[in-house]
């Protein structure tokens, strides 16, 4: 699934994401070290993949990298 990097802070490596519904989605330290990345701005199109088990919350983001062409 695709989405936009919305927030992210490097100290806890984490943030939210914006599907493409305009729903914000967090994401924490564990999905963000699964993609393998160093940083992420606001504004970048990412590839996240999710879990049903997010509870009440929605789905739970497991995997945050860069979406590429």
């Amino acid at each position: 699934m695709q989405a936009t990097a919305y927030t992210y802070d490097p100290e806890s490596r984490s943030g939210q994401v914006l599907l493409d519904d305009g729903t914000p989605v967090p994401f924490d330290a564990a999905a963000f070290d699964a993609g393998g990345l160093r940083l992420l701005r606001p504004g970048q199109r990412v590839r996240i993949e999710t879990a049903a088990d997010g509870g009440d919350a929605g789905p739970r983001i497991t995997l945050v990298t860069l979406q590429t062409f």
